[in-house]
C-alpha cells in the first residue's frame, strides 16, 4: 500500500488531507470528529479574530451547479473565547491549525500569539477572504503588506506560519515570493474566488451580502494553475485548496506541486469521512500506477 505520510513545514501528517478554515472548524468535538472518523491529517480552525463577530446575514449560502456560494463574513466567537474548542481539537493527536484574521500587521501578530499559546500547532494567515470587507482582498493583493504582515507574525511567533492566497491576483506566485522573503513557512492557495449570483425571477443578488466566495469544482482549475505557478518560484512547500472531492482531484493538485491539500466543499459532497475516502484512492491509483510514495507524485507535472 503506497505511503500517504507527508511532512508540511515541519508538521508530520499520516496523510495529506487537511480540512479546510471555514467548514466545520467552529467547535473543538467537530474538529475532533474530523481527525478521529474523519481521517483527515490535519485541520484547520475557523478564521478566528481578536474580538467576537457575527458576519453577515442570512441568505449567505447557496449551492450551485458547479460550486457552493458563500459570504459568511468571518463569524466567530473571537479568540479569548476559543480556548475550549482548541483543547479538544488538540486532543485528536493530529496538527491543529490556528486560522487567524485582523486588519493590521499588528493585530495579526497579536493574535498570533494568542493562538500560539493556546497551543496550534501552526498558524494559517486569512489574507484573502473575499467578502469581509477590511479583512479582505485589499490585504492579500498587495507583496508589501503580505510581507509586512508575514513579517511581523514570525516577530512573534515560533510555529509554522502558512500564508492563505486569493487568486484574484494577477502574479499569485509573486506574492508567494513576498511572503517567503519575509520569512513564510508555506503557502495556501487557493482562497475562494469573488463570485455572485442573481435570482431572475426577483431581480435581486441570492446572497445578503450581494458578493460571496465560490468554492467547489468550479475553481479547481484555478487552483491547480496557481499551485503550478507557486511551486515554480518558490522553495517552501505549497498547500492546494479549491475543488477537491476526490483522490484524483487531490492527485492533479500534486502533481502540480502542492506537499499537502485541504478540503472544504468536499465534505459536503461526501460527507466528514470525505478525507478517508479521497485517501484510499489515492493509495489506490499510487498501488496501480507504481508509486509507492507521495514524493513521487508531488511536482510530476513539472518534470515534463
Amino acid at each position: 500500500m503506497a505511503d500517504l505520510r507527508t511532512r508540511v513545514a515541519g508538521l508530520e501528517m499520516e496523510n495529506p488531507t487537511m480540512l479546510a478554515s471555514g467548514i466545520l472548524g467552529q467547535t473543538g468535538e467537530m474538529l475532533l470528529r474530523i481527525i478521529k472518523e474523519g481521517g483527515a491529517g490535519a485541520v484547520v480552525t475557523k478564521s478566528i479574530g481578536l474580538g467576537p463577530r457575527e458576519g453577515h446575514g442570512s441568505p449567505c449560502l447557496v449551492e450551485l451547479e458547479n460550486g457552493i456560494l458563500n459570504a459568511m463574513g468571518l463569524p466567530n466567537p473571537g479568540i479569548e473565547e476559543f480556548g475550549d474548542e482548541m483543547r479538544i481539537a488538540l486532543s485528536g493527536g493530529a496538527p491543529v491549525v490556528g486560522s487567524i484574521f485582523a486588519d493590521s500587521a499588528e493585530n495579526f501578530a497579536l493574535l498570533a500569539g494568542k493562538m500560539e499559546r493556546l497551543g496550534a500547532n501552526a498558524l494559517e494567515l486569512n489574507l484573502s477572504c473575499p467578502h469581509a470587507d477590511r479583512f479582505g482582498l485589499d490585504v492579500g493583493s498587495d507583496p508589501d503588506k503580505v510581507a509586512d504582515i508575514v513579517r511581523s507574525v514570525k516577530s512573534t511567533a515560533k510555529i509554522p506560519v502558512f500564508a492563505k492566497l486569493s487568486p484574484m491576483v494577477p502574479d499569485i506566485a509573486g506574492i508567494a515570493m513576498a511572503a517567503e522573503d519575509a520569512g513564510c513557512d508555506a503557502i495556501v492557495a487557493v482562497n475562494t474566488l469573488r463570485a455572485m449570483k442573481i435570482e431572475v425571477k426577483v431581480g435581486k443578488p441570492v446572497l445578503r451580502n450581494r458578493v460571496g466566495g465560490l468554492s467547489g469544482p468550479a475553481i479547481k482549475p484555478v487552483g491547480v494553475r496557481a499551485v503550478f505557478e507557486i511551486a515554480g518560484r518558490c522553495k517552501i512547500p505549497v498547500i492546494g485548496v479549491g475543488g477537491i472531492s476526490t483522490g484524483e482531484d487531490a492527485l492533479e493538485y500534486m502533481m502540480a506541486g502542492a506537499a499537502a491539500v485541504q478540503i472544504g466543499s468536499g465534505v459536503r459532497y461526501r460527507g466528514t469521512d470525505a478525507f478517508a475516502k479521497v485517501c484510499g484512492e489515492m493509495s489506490n491509483f499510487m498501488d496501480a500506477n507504481g508509486y509507492s510514495k507521495l514524493s513521487d507524485v508531488i511536482g510530476l507535472a513539472r518534470r515534463v
